[in-house]
């Protein structure tokens, strides 16, 4: 499997090709220094995800799009294949199944919190929803200060272009679907 900090480099240069933005503009844009987006679009620096979400959020493009090869026409995807992503000290999972495409303009997660784990999330891009369905377990999600209890079963939709949290209130291991909607450009 090619390491992340290799297919980062090869979508960030992509990307900013693509939009015929100079390294210089993608440094204003985004509060990375150009030195810095220089070194991570030659695979010389594996940023941290705080660096890789000011990127994102300064070009207005999802995380994963940033993260994961291009998909083929049709995918299979493993859980086994997938690189799990962790807060909390682990008790917090996220499993990007389907990243973000441009056409798409979302991405498929599955969450999984373990008893207690908890996750402060930093807003997302301005008009990004995310869309939430509980299959295990019990989660409370704050946003705006309203705090909703879901439980096997229940869904929730809400503008996460705003700060909000994830905390598993339950008994016991919690499983969530998320999908992140994003606006059109």
């Amino acid at each position: 499997m090619e390491e992340i900090h290799l297919i980062l480099a090869k979508n960030l240069k992509a990307f900013r090709e693509n939009k015929k933005l100079s390294l210089e503009k993608v440094a204003e844009l985004t509060g990375v220094s150009k030195t810095m987006i220089g070194q991570i679009e030659r695979g010389e620096s594996s940023p941290t995800i705080t660096t890789i979400w000011k990127i994102a959020n300064g070009l207005k493009i999802s995380f994963t799009s940033l993260i994961n090869h291009p998909q083929p026409d049709t995918q299979l995807v493993l859980r086994k294949d997938i690189q799990t992503l962790s807060e909390d000290h682990g008790r917090y999972r996220v499993y990007p199944y389907f990243p973000f495409e441009n056409d798409k303009r979302f991405e498929v997660y599955t969450v999984e919190i373990d008893k207690g784990g908890y996750l402060s999330a930093e807003p997302h891009i301005e008009g990004t929803e995310e869309l939430i369905v509980v299959f295990d377990g019990e989660i409370t999600i704050r946003v705006n200060n309203d705090e909703y209890t879901l439980e096997s079963g229940d869904s929730i939709r809400f503008k996460a272009d705003k700060p909000h949290t994830y905390h598993n209130s339950g008994k016991s291991l919690a499983r969530v679907n998320m999908i992140l909607f994003y606006p059109a450009e």
